[in-house]
């Protein structure tokens, strides 16, 4: 039995559309001959696609609700189909030929995203202007990248002057968030690759979505899809946020799993960090601190994270040479240096301290 194969329990008359979609999409599914033959496969499948009947039938059966459930139909759906469909926890009843684009993109998640696996996003904030958090959210991202995994790097500030420079990507080909034309929806992540510039590391590969010089930021839905589309896919997301919470922050917040707030070694600094943790505990995160040096003052890390409430993550010397090599485009923390170090503590905490209660599939 391939556990990692959607199953299909549907009636002839769909099945060639579903088979067709599949096709489209490069994902190998299994048809089911009925409900007791979908038992064996209900908790391990990756998705789970039925009609009236198989609904019905698996409802009969007395199957639990389970996420990745999709029902199809030829046309629009009886209440009482719906109400099937809701007692199984389905995410969409999906009317074809309609919305056969919604399901393919569905397909194609399953297809793309490693079994087992959901993606885990990071959200990256600076204290106070000139934190350093752009560039950090892009170590973290060269880290990932390094350590072999699959990464997405979004900058959802407007006002940064955008990633691509810190990268020195400005020049490469791909869209930024002007080009993206989004709407809310399903976004599969091979589109994102194709349409974005990156960086690749034998098999592992960084996607960049970078604002551009514009002062114009994502849509809250285009975000939302964005970021759905990274983690359906088990890749590591890391956004490049505002410290004034907009509506398209509050899109990528509500999808975050740790959110690090960066700071100098100021007072100033660990008063500005102070109120940006209370807004992000207001929306029920529980961020940590990364603070930088130099500290021209003397003040400790430690003395930092208490003036500002906020439990410390990681510490970091200055990097050698960090301003020579943003300005030339040729960043690249060493792997053993201050930037790295505190990027893999970053990567450690997502990995282990998940602060998000919901994971949406839809």
């Amino acid at each position: 039995m391939d556990t990692n194969r959607p199953v299909v329990l549907v009636d002839d008359e769909l099945l060639d559309d579903i088979l067709k979609l599949a096709a489209a999409a490069g994902c190998a599914v299994e048809r089911i001959p009925d409900a007791a033959a979908v038992r064996p496969h209900w908790t391990a499948a990756p998705l789970v696609i039925l009609d009236a009947r198989g609904i019905r039938d698996c409802r009969d059966l007395g199957l639990p609700r389970r996420d990745s459930v999709v029902v199809v139909c030829a046309e629009p759906p009886p209440t009482e189909l719906l109400r099937d469909a809701l007692a199984l926890g389905a995410m969409k009843v999906v009317e074809l030929p309609d919305e056969e684009s919604w399901l393919v993109g569905v397909l194609a998640d399953v297809a793309e995203a490693p079994a087992g696996s959901t993606g885990r996003v990071l959200a990256v904030l600076g204290g106070r202007g000139g934190a350093g958090a752009s560039v950090f959210a892009a170590a973290v991202g060269l880290t990932a990248l390094r350590n072999g995994s699959n990464a997405l790097l979004v900058d959802c500030d407007p006002l940064s002057g955008g990633l691509d420079l810190v990268l020195g990507a400005e020049s490469e080909e791909g869209l930024r968030w002007p080009d993206m034309r989004l709407r809310a929806g399903r976004v599969p992540v091979s589109a994102l690759h194709a349409a974005l510039p990156g960086r690749a590391r034998g098999a592992a590969r960084l996607t960049l979505l970078s604002g551009a010089r514009e002062g114009i930021g994502p849509e809250p839905d285009a975000v939302a899809a964005v970021l759905d589309a990274g983690r359906r896919a088990g890749e590591t997301v890391i956004c490049d946020l505002p410290r004034e919470l907009g509506d398209a922050t509050g899109a990528a917040l509500d999808r975050t799993d740790l959110a690090v707030i960066v700071v100098p070694a100021e007072v100033r600094a660990s008063v500005g960090a102070k109120l940006v943790a209370r807004r992000l505990t207001e929306r029920g995160l529980a961020p940590r601190l990364i603070v930088r040096g130099p500290a021209p003052g003397g003040l400790r890390a430690e003395e930092v994270a208490d003036a500002a409430g906020i439990p410390l993550l990681a510490v970091m010397r200055p990097e050698p040479f960090l301003a020579q090599s943003l300005d030339r485009g040729q960043f690249r923390p060493r792997p053993r240096g201050p930037l790295t170090a505190a990027a893999r503590a970053t990567l450690r905490a997502l990995d282990t301290e998940s602060t998000l209660d919901r994971r949406s599939t839809g």
